[in-house]
């Protein structure tokens, strides 16, 4: 669906006479609250550009835009894991104009990971936006030994524990026995090594699971009920029960949370490039930032956004995030062909282990 917002049509028809022309149009491929109404009316506002919405999601992204050779959208929000494999493959995007971009308003921590994430030989294809993470949910008065995924498989919350036999778990578990798993991307006979080794871990760890998670709603109640008191689980969820318990709450592991980020990137054939970095450095703004964390549910890369944002959630976030715990975020890269067969496969022999 695509939506269309911006100043009004009085005005427009007053700008259109005044300049002789229509005003120009930033079209927006993007997530849902990523580009709220208030914001856009401000942007266009101040800049006399309006915008248009597309929402969509990483896969229709990229099929959208290997659909046209990387036109019709001037500015992506796919997620950066989707950025450089795509643009190998099908030549989608164009580099990103660094010059063009006031870097003072990122986390340098996170626009250096996705800068490293998106690049291929010496251009940059991907900004860092909106970003989460996952780590532990944890009641902090019923399990506050639990500071890193394998305080998981401790005695004292034998019974209590739950996480998702996904993914997420294995690179978790592989970081907090101090292993690298993202460094061995490269490597899958050295992947292969590390898997292995959670496999172990997580197989005996497996008489501490109350449950498996498959969903969210399901974690929520276990937690809510005290039959869990430790978890795998994101920022988000574990600052929702925060509100209603202010002893469960989000952790950052000690090892690293693992984070995902949503950028800007440039498709190929964009034809407001211009327009594409006003809005960058726009929404980056700490105020305006705040104010799409308010729609999104999730943080920026802004620097400062976090002090602009509701009390609740700013007090839950600092605490959680501190900077040395924002830096340390292990932030996923891309993940090379072949690397899911050796996951599904220990993730298979986890669940049927006795």
């Amino acid at each position: 669906m695509t939506i269309k917002t911006g100043i009004t049509a009085i005005a427009l028809v007053a700008s259109a006479a005044a300049t002789g022309a229509s005003a120009e149009t930033l079209r927006l491929l993007t997530w849902g609250g990523y580009a709220p109404e208030e914001v856009i009316e401000k942007f266009t506002a101040e800049t006399g550009i309006e915008v248009e919405v597309t929402k969509s999601n990483n896969e229709e992204m990229i099929a959208k835009l290997r659909a046209t050779d990387g036109g019709g959208f001037d500015l992506a929000q796919p997620s950066q894991d989707r950025i450089a494999g795509a643009q190998e493959e099908f030549d989608i995007y164009k580099p990103i104009d660094l010059s063009k971009i006031d870097t003072s308003l990122f986390i340098t921590s996170m626009l250096e990971a996705t800068k490293g994430n998106t690049t291929l030989g010496s251009d940059v294809y991907g900004l860092p936006h909106i970003w989460g993470t996952s780590g532990l949910v944890v009641n902090t008065a019923m399990a506050p030994n639990v500071k890193d995924y394998t305080d998981l498989c401790a005695d004292d919350v034998a019974g209590k524990v739950s996480y998702r036999l996904k993914r997420p778990t294995l690179i978790g578990f592989a970081f907090s026995m101090g292993m690298d798993p993202f460094a061995a991307y490269s490597d899958p006979a050295e992947y292969e090594k590390i898997i292995t080794a959670v496999e172990e871990k997580l197989v005996s760890c497996k008489a501490n699971v109350k449950a498996y998670w498959s969903g969210g709603d399901e974690l929520m109640g276990l937690l809510r009920s005290g039959e869990v008191t430790a978890s795998m689980a994101w920022d988000t969820g574990g600052w929702k029960l925060n509100s209603e318990n202010p002893e469960i709450t989000f952790i950052a592991p000690a090892s690293g949370a693992l984070g995902w980020i949503d950028t800007f990137a440039l498709p190929r054939k964009t034809k407001a490039e211009d327009a594409a970095y006003k809005w960058i450095n726009f929404v980056m703004q700490p105020e305006i930032a705040a104010m799409i964390t308010a729609s999104a549910g999730n943080f920026t890369a802004s620097v400062g956004a976090d002090g602009f944002a509701d009390e609740e959630l700013k007090a839950q976030f600092q605490a959680s995030f501190p900077p040395e715990a924002i830096d340390n975020i292990n932030w996923y890269p891309t993940v090379p062909a072949g690397l899911e067969d050796i996951e599904g496969a220990a993730l298979d022999r986890i669940k049927a282990a006795n």
